[in-house]
């Protein structure tokens, strides 16, 4: 009797899974292209929880975008060197959030970066290196330690006049948490959400096998090198092969040194595999600045984070709790 009942079970499973499927949708929002991925049995309930998470999106990129004059990000920019400006919980928690990694990687990853965010254009036209003159004035903006924040007012303020904060090294990763948190509230079981590289999931595929993701060779962008399996995690790859600029013969990341105001070299590939995309965004652009030796002690010191590195001569470096099985 009691291998009957567990007979049962398995085919109860069995049915279950298989009147599930998965339903996706891809947009350029942020800038970017996201799709969305959800798991369900009716195609309405999907439909309708694929239009929530873009709305939810939707909602992070009127938040956070520098480029929207009626954002809140904007009006704390226009405010640097005059006032404190007033901001949502959201956007404040988020800010001080920041402010914890910029301590974590001692200025590696910094919001107040978007101080020089036209120094450079990584178009192919960089021809020299900025003058010494005008990078010294560019970074004098620069300093997350700056920022003055108010928890009781929920005020935000720059203190110099042609300071701003960014968020083109951690949006992303927040809109894909956000999206997720979302449906999961909804009720939806599984999903991925996929912001150009910075994932998170969920739950399992409609035939109760994992998420799937590839890290691709960044000598070979056509090719993955490695596959790995998630369920209730998100990941997020950095690399330079599709934005860089060469000067002198050197290739440059299009991930700036925050306290130089010089895109960084050495890595050309950043994978973070994290709890939060919002997290492991923030520090894989940490980790591009550090450098492989740093960036990886840095990793080791944190817990329920890995990373896989590669550098500039192909050499794949990775975290001390993290197997990679090559193709």
């Amino acid at each position: 009797m009691k291998n009957r009942l567990v007979l049962v079970s398995f085919f109860l499973s069995i049915s279950i899974l298989s009147a599930q499927k998965s339903y996706s949708e891809s947009s350029i929002l942020m800038g970017s292209s996201f799709q969305i991925t959800v798991v369900a049995e009716e195609e309405d309930f999907a439909k309708e929880s694929l239009a929530i998470a873009k709305k939810e999106i939707i909602r992070i990129e009127n938040l956070i975008s520098s480029w929207d004059e009626k954002s809140e990000t904007s009006r704390v920019n226009r405010n640097a060197g005059i006032a404190p400006v007033e901001v949502s919980k959201e956007l404040f928690d988020l800010i001080f959030r920041a402010q914890q990694i910029s301590k974590l990687s001692s200025g590696a990853f910094d919001l107040t970066f978007a101080a020089i965010d036209k120094l450079w254009s990584f178009d192919g036209k960089e021809s020299e290196m900025p003058k010494p003159e005008i990078l010294k004035a560019s970074i004098f903006n620069i300093g997350y330690q700056l920022i003055q924040l108010d928890e009781e007012a929920l005020t935000v303020f720059l203190p110099r006049k042609d300071m701003k904060i960014g968020f083109g090294a951690i949006g992303k990763g927040y809109a894909a948490d956000r999206a997720k948190q979302v449906l999961v509230e909804r009720g939806v079981l599984g999903g991925i959400i996929n912001a150009s590289g910075d994932m998170n999931t969920w739950g399992t595929k409609p035939d109760g096998s994992s998420w799937t993701i590839g890290i691709v060779n960044p000598m070979n962008n056509k090719k993955v090198f490695s596959w790995f399996s998630l369920e209730q995690n998100a990941v997020v790859t950095s690399g330079d092969y599709e934005k860089f600029t060469e000067i002198n013969g050197k290739r440059y990341s299009h991930i700036i040194d925050p306290r130089t105001g010089i895109p960084s070299q050495g890595i050309v590939s950043c994978t973070v595999f994290a709890g939060k995309a919002e997290l492991a965004d923030a520090i894989a652009t940490a980790i591009f600045v550090m450098g492989v030796e740093s960036g990886l002690f840095l990793i080791d010191q944190l817990p329920n984070i890995e990373a896989i590195l590669i550098d500039d001569s192909g050499m794949i470096h990775h975290s001390k709790n993290i197997e990679i099985e090559e193709n």
